[in-house]
């Protein structure tokens, strides 16, 4: 008998054909088209198995995947997921984890650099016909800085490892610290968060979202940072307060910023930060990446496949 796979998000035609080319035997793709929630329900309502990236899943939209066998995050943080009705309703959640670390990683070191040497003020200036050599604030070089990395999984650790070619004196903070052998072999340093938001030039979130993070970047943690300082968000939007974060780079109490995630997404076009000369901003695409997009779809359906032949998902990707 025919499975169904039902992706919710809203994806282009040639990824949907990448996706039906990678399909396992027996099973058929169908995909979101937009976010109105009657076709998300109605999506859902056909699938055995639920694939969401962004889209946020929630009690109802779960209620409504009656023939649900698994809820598979297509990335890592399940922070968009309902996992208390997930587990209400005994759907179990997968994710891919690990498959975008080193994707993500390299976007990260991308971010830090275009903040810290103002290539988005250039781009835009140029795409205006203006030959701006004057810079909104001074350019400063990655190489050699201190940058610090709050949370410390897969990303964080290719984001240290990335590091060591600019020489940069690497702080990281986490729940449980490393051994001190592993912060050797990784030429990194622990600090507390104070510490860190206090003595690095960059500081780069790869944190997930819980109760813990949430507004962790508040005001009164962006003015513990160094004026010169730069922010890197590619973790989770609501890990900083964005009405903070503006207030901050407005006042030049730090000098910049790089922001991929936000905490209502798609970002409203309004938004003032997205308007703002020193910062670079991008639409939630760090782990996009043609080269990862293979292996994190074998992962996945994998897992489908595993639940599908009455197994239990990879130890590493089970959620719940």
């Amino acid at each position: 008998m025919t499975e169904t796979i039902a992706v919710i998000d809203a994806i282009a035609p040639a990824t949907a054909e990448r996706l039906r080319g990678l399909l396992p035997a027996g099973m058929r793709l169908i995909h979101g088209t937009s976010r109105e929630a009657a076709h998300l329900h109605a999506l859902v309502a056909e699938a055995d198995y639920v694939i969401s990236g962004q889209m946020p899943v929630d009690a109802a939209l779960l209620e409504a995947a009656s023939r649900a066998k698994l809820l598979h995050k297509w990335g890592v943080g399940v922070d968009n997921f309902d996992l208390d009705a997930a587990r209400r309703l005994n759907i179990p959640v997968a994710r891919t984890t690990g498959s975008n670390a080193v994707a993500v990683a390299e976007f990260t070191i991308g971010l830090m650099i275009a903040s810290l040497r103002n290539l988005a003020f250039g781009h835009a200036a140029l795409q205006l016909g203006q030959w701006k050599q004057g810079q909104p604030k001074p350019p400063m070089l990655l190489s050699g800085k201190t940058v610090g990395i709050i949370g410390f999984g897969a990303i964080g650790q290719n984001v240290a490892r990335m590091l060591q070619a600019f020489r940069c004196d690497v702080l990281y903070t986490k729940t449980h610290r490393l051994a001190p052998d592993d912060e050797a072999a990784q030429n990194i340093r622990f600090a507390s968060l104070p510490a860190l938001l206090a003595q690095a030039d960059v500081v780069s979130l790869h944190c997930p979202l819980t109760p813990a993070t949430r507004g962790m970047i508040d005001r009164a943690a962006l003015r513990s940072m160094k004026r010169s300082a730069v922010l890197i968000n590619v973790a989770r939007g609501g890990v900083v307060l964005e009405d903070d974060l503006v207030a901050a780079l407005e006042a030049s109490e730090i000098m910049g910023a790089g922001v991929d995630v936000y905490e209502t997404e798609p970002v409203p076009a309004e938004h003032r930060l997205l308007h703002l000369p020193n910062v670079v901003v991008t639409p939630h695409i760090a782990a996009h990446a043609a080269d990862s997009f293979e292996p994190t779809v074998r992962q996945m359906f994998g897992n489908i496949l595993r639940v599908s032949r009455g197994e239990a998902v990879a130890e590493q990707d089970r959620v719940l």
